[in-house]
């Protein structure tokens, strides 16, 4: 089979305000079916949203538009916040591949003192900061990737629908258990993807959700909460810089 060796377009720097308005306009503003306090921009598909984020970065294929859409992970952690609000009272907390910044907004619903979003798809920082303004909240956002970095110095990590993807899934896992092992509560949130690294997760919660067919293969699924138990003691390092919004 022959290889392609045409050069690929490098994708164009597109402004925060620019992703803004792509998110506006792809998606609609509305209450989350099971926790209707919490509105989100989301999408009817997926398709639409990756071909304009695609044309507005100027390449032929994009990412696959995660921040439009409320996963099944996210919403378990987001329901087990709601009913435990004494989990985020006063604490610092981040929230691992946020997307559309759900788990984050919910933190900030029940009580944490500050928040981080943490994504790698440029578009998500700006689904975040619409959804945080209309939710009335404040998110902190990091556009990088951490998990080479050791486990910032936060009182809770939350991680929602992070196994969907092994090699993803391979390194998440081992930074969450050196998360826990400093002290730091760690909240998982999945419907039982098959990379769930499933060693010392204590199930705290279970419920049905409503979620998207655009990546799940039903519109309702049984998605669980989870914690990551602290087995070591080791010092934190302190939390990277974030632009808060």
């Amino acid at each position: 089979m022959a290889h392609d060796t045409s050069p690929r377009r490098a994708a164009r720097r597109v402004s925060l305000s620019q992703r803004r308005a792509l998110v506006t306009r792809t998606t609609r503003l509305q209450p989350l079916r099971d926790i209707p306090s919490i509105r989100l921009h989301l999408a009817a598909d997926a398709e639409s949203v990756t071909r304009a984020t695609a044309a507005a970065l100027g390449v032929d294929a994009a990412p696959l538009p995660y921040w439009a859409f409320a996963w099944s992970g996210g919403l378990a952690i987001a329901r087990y916040l709601a009913e435990h609000p004494e989990e985020m009272t006063s604490r610092t907390v981040l929230d691992l591949a946020t997307g559309s910044g759900l788990c984050a907004i919910a933190a900030m619903q029940a009580g944490a003192a500050t928040v981080t979003g943490v994504d790698i798809d440029p578009f998500a920082e700006a689904a975040v900061d619409l959804n945080a303004k209309a939710n009335g909240v404040r998110v902190g956002y990091i556009g990088r990737d951490l998990l080479d970095d050791e486990p910032p110095d936060v009182d809770v990590i939350l991680a929602g629908d992070t196994s969907y993807e092994g090699p993803f899934a391979e390194r998440v896992g081992p930074w969450l258990r050196r998360a826990a092992a400093c002290g730091t509560r760690v909240l998982v949130g999945d419907p039982g993807r098959r990379y769930l690294p499933t060693t010392d997760l204590v199930e705290v919660a279970a419920y049905e959700v409503h979620t998207t067919t655009a990546f799940e293969d039903r519109d309702v699924v049984t998605a669980r909460a989870f914690t990551l138990p602290a087995r070591s003691t080791s010092p934190p390092v302190q939390a990277p810089e974030s632009s808060e919004r």
